[in-house]
């Protein structure tokens, strides 16, 4: 499909996760920029759709996961007599391609034949091209290519309100430089050690920086925050399960330096600019990694793929991970505190 063609209504479909809706941002606003007057609706997530709400020019519908079948029922049943021109279909996950059976388009594009799993490629008709080793964000670019969208470095336009950036300038009224932890991923396994986490909170600290701690409402979230705090010789700011997903947004963008593992506040951190040292064990950071600060990352993924499997991670398939409930304990605290320094020097160098 060539730029010059008029393509006037466009549908995106990738329902979650957080990072990975953040990188999509970044392929959209940029397909925008390329095709002004097109009408692009996007089928996303319940929670990713709170981040991502007024998301200017982009008409979202929701699917809900936990809805079951009705949530197929109702997807067809919003888009009945309709035909997008364009469907790009940015997730391989078998959920996603049953909704995609539901949005009827002339083109439904999906990823390579490599990428392809989970039945994907019965769902499309033409696929973006192959990508030698691409970031997560590289690859919906590879969408926004077929768009005639040239190559670019990503840019984000991320929604929240006023009252949104107030209250997070509230919260850290008087502090001249912060430092957020959001020390949580999706799985219990890729968190750091709660007494290290500490251990940065009071380094940082000690460097004139105010500490806060940021997060969702999950039990072993506010957990691993209480236990941060039990460790941690300081006073920790604990905004673990007090924010919307766009006042931490505006958090993040207040912040001058942000700690986390592989999770969506850190590539919500990368959209509004703000550094990121990235913990890493069990995903290859080239391919997950926040985008824009990937010589921030402190990783053990490479050893570990390497130990687990006898070949480098350029040897296996792309995006393979490590098993391992213990691998972040290979992370030493001096190792993350050489990266804070190593930061804070390079990022003062910009100012």
């Amino acid at each position: 499909m060539n730029s010059h063609i008029n393509i006037k209504e466009i549908c995106i479909l990738r329902l979650s996760a957080i990072g990975d809706v953040c990188h999509a941002v970044a392929a959209v606003q940029a397909i925008q920029k390329q095709h002004p007057t097109a009408k692009i609706t996007w089928v996303i997530g319940k929670i990713e759709a709170m981040l991502l709400a007024d998301l200017p020019g982009v008409e979202f519908v929701i699917f809900d996961k936990k809805q079951g079948k009705l949530a197929y029922q109702q997807l067809k049943q919003r888009f009945k007599g309709k035909q997008f021109d364009v469907l790009l279909h940015m997730q391989v996950a078998l959920r996603a391609n049953l909704a995609a059976a539901c949005i009827p388009a002339k083109v439904k594009y999906g990823f390579d034949w490599h990428r392809a799993k989970e039945g994907h490629s019965l769902f499309v008709n033409k696929r973006i091209a192959a990508q030698f080793e691409p970031h997560v964000l590289e690859g919906f670019y590879g969408f926004a290519a077929k768009l005639g969208v040239k190559p670019q470095l990503p840019a984000w336009q991320m929604p929240y309100q006023e009252s949104d950036l107030a209250w997070a300038q509230q919260q850290l009224a008087g502090f001249e430089k912060v430092f957020v932890i959001a020390p949580a991923a999706s799985k219990k396994e890729r968190n750091w050690l709660a007494e290290r986490y500490a251990a940065l909170a009071d380094y940082a600290v000690s460097k004139g920086y105010k500490v806060v701690l940021s997060g969702g409402p999950t039990e072993m979230e506010r957990e691993l925050s209480t236990e941060i705090i039990s460790h941690s010789q300081s006073d920790i700011l604990n905004l673990v399960g007090k924010t919307s997903l766009k006042q931490l947004l505006c958090v993040l963008k207040c912040a001058d330096l942000v700690l986390a593992p592989d999770t969506g506040p850190a590539h919500m951190a990368v959209t509004v600019g703000t550094p990121v040292i990235g913990l890493y064990a069990h995903s290859n950071p080239k391919r997950t990694g926040p985008y824009l600060y990937q010589d921030y990352v402190v990783e053990v993924y490479h050893h570990n793929i390497q130990a687990q499997f006898g070949r480098p991670a350029s040897q296996l398939p792309w995006g393979k991970r490590c098993k391992g409930a213990d691998l972040m304990a290979q992370i030493t605290t001096d190792a993350v505190i050489k990266m804070f320094d190593t930061v804070v020097a390079k990022e003062l160098n910009k100012l």
